[in-house]
């Protein structure tokens, strides 16, 4: 496995690389729900590149750019194991060198949600992976379930910009209690991580409720319910919504997302599940 740190380098590499090629993004501290992104890469791609870039311009200013956790060595022995030909880990100045002031936008589907709340977040996202798709050329590029409203933004973006590469979602790796795993989940105390498994209860609760015919109201109030029951978690929203414009829908009987976003003191997880599956 050869690790790269330029981007001219990585241009130069990739007229030599067996195609097609998977390219797996992240931000490091990996988790086996990476792992499971890359094992997915491997079995579709002759080559297999997996960045490392905890990106700045996608965290807002009071956020945890400075604290995200950060595990190098860790990381690529994962990465090695799980068949990973190429890691590239850039510094943020070879990213976005001096000068830098070009930004890919993706309009209306950023505009609720985890948009609304974090509202750099999607265009340093979408800018970052235009990037990478520009730099990397993949045929496809892996992205978890987990992170719904950000796959509707590549997802359009790829659409809207006519790119030439297939976006493969691969379903959310969760922990034996149903938590989600996140690299986010280390900030959690041992009470909070506990407490946490309420994400998983609250969506489950929210499918059976809609198994049962319930409304898209009532399967939001179910979820608010059962978050408002757990002492140490703090309600960001919770909402059902169409999985591709993430607007809210009227109608359980169509495609349809329960999203959910909660707070365990500092620490904000979020956590989905599709509801007509």
């Amino acid at each position: 496995m050869q690790i790269v740190r330029e981007v001219d380098a990585v241009k130069a590499m990739r007229k030599a690389w067996e195609q097609p090629v998977g390219l797996v993004p992240t931000m490091g501290y990996l988790h086996q729900g990476h792992v499971e992104l890359v094992r997915q890469a491997r079995a579709s791609n002759a080559t297999v590149v997996v960045s490392i870039f905890v990106n700045p311009t996608q965290f807002g200013p009071s956020e945890d750019y400075g604290r995200y956790p950060r595990a190098f060595e860790r990381d690529c022995a994962m990465l090695q194991s799980a068949g990973a030909d190429v890691v590239f880990a850039p510094a943020p100045h070879e990213m976005y060198p001096p000068g830098f002031s070009s930004w890919v936008v993706v309009e209306d589907v950023t505009s609720r949600f985890e948009g609304a709340i974090r509202p750099v977040h999607f265009r340093g996202v979408a800018t970052v992976c235009n990037k990478l798709f520009n730099i990397v050329y993949p045929a496809r590029a892996y992205f978890g379930q987990k992170d719904a409203q950000q796959v509707a933004v590549i997802k359009r973006m790829v659409r809207d910009l006519n790119m030439n590469l297939e976006i493969a979602v691969v379903p959310t790796v969760r922990e034996p209690d149903g938590l989600a795993m996140s690299s986010r989940n280390s900030y959690l105390s041992p009470e909070q991580r506990a407490a946490a498994s309420v994400l998983y209860r609250a969506l489950t609760a929210a499918k059976a409720l809609r198994n049962q015919g319930g409304h898209p109201a009532e399967v939001c109030s179910k979820m608010e319910e059962v978050v408002s029951a757990e002492s140490l978690a703090v309600l960001d929203y919770a909402a059902v919504v169409d999985p591709l414009t993430f607007e809210p829908v009227e109608s359980l009987d169509r495609p349809c997302l329960s999203v959910l976003a909660v707070r365990f003191g500092t620490t904000r997880l979020i956590d989905n599940m599709r509801l007509d599956e």
